[in-house]
């Protein structure tokens, strides 16, 4: 990392604790379970020092997966986690015909740990919902955010590198307009601390769930 980089980054680091303070104050719901398809469940979640109750964290899932997944979700819960190999230098867990990434996990033996006791903490009466545009060679097609919006969940949310008026749970993030998906919403979108998912409000969201 450039100087330049480290510079910015300890800027943004230094705003960020001021926004994450705020942004604990306003919560009122405390202790919710969210699905996320990658990493940016688990990052908000710990901007606002919450308990991480679903399993979905440090992982991520191909939307077309995630979305089968949300589909028969029942199914799902009572199928093995099982590990086959694979040519990523991270273990790949199958739950059922459904591939799960755990890129941030040792192996496999400890992200199925962590996948079978947080999934005993799951609150189904207190869930909410992310999936992203990408981690898709060709983003996600229209057809998939189509299947998104027809899941029958009330906090759902996906987040899109374009504007799609039309879809109630589709969160437009400007800055990637010139891509087919969105980039790491996690990152600093500039030098105040924010974010790029601190374009959708995330604490308001969670509160009236």
């Amino acid at each position: 990392m450039s100087l330049f980089s480290k510079f910015k980054s300890a800027v943004n680091q230094f705003h960020r604790k001021a926004i994450n303070r705020q942004l604990r104050k306003r919560l009122q719901n405390h202790g919710m379970s969210v699905l996320s398809s990658n990493c940016v469940g688990a990052f908000i979640l710990h901007d606002l020092n919450e308990p991480f109750h679903s399993p979905f964290v440090n992982l991520f899932m191909k939307p077309c997966d995630f979305i089968r997944y949300l589909q028969n979700m029942s199914y799902y819960h009572q199928q093995t986690l099982e590990f086959k190999p694979t040519d990523k230098a991270y273990p790949v867990g199958w739950l059922g015909d459904i591939p799960i990434h755990f890129m941030h996990y040792r192996n496999a033996q400890e992200a199925k740990v962590k996948w079978e006791t947080r999934l005993k903490r799951l609150n189904l009466d207190n869930l909410f919902i992310i999936m992203t545009d990408k981690d898709s060679p060709q983003g996600v097609s229209y057809e998939e955010l189509e299947a998104f919006e027809r899941l029958p969940f009330k906090n759902k949310v996906v987040f899109t590198h374009k504007p799609y008026p039309q879809l109630a749970s589709a969160v437009y993030i400007p800055g990637f307009e010139q891509e087919d998906q969105v980039g790491d919403l996690f990152a600093f979108s500039g030098w105040n601390g924010k974010k790029y998912y601190d374009h959708f409000d995330y604490v308001a969201w969670f509160n009236q769930g």
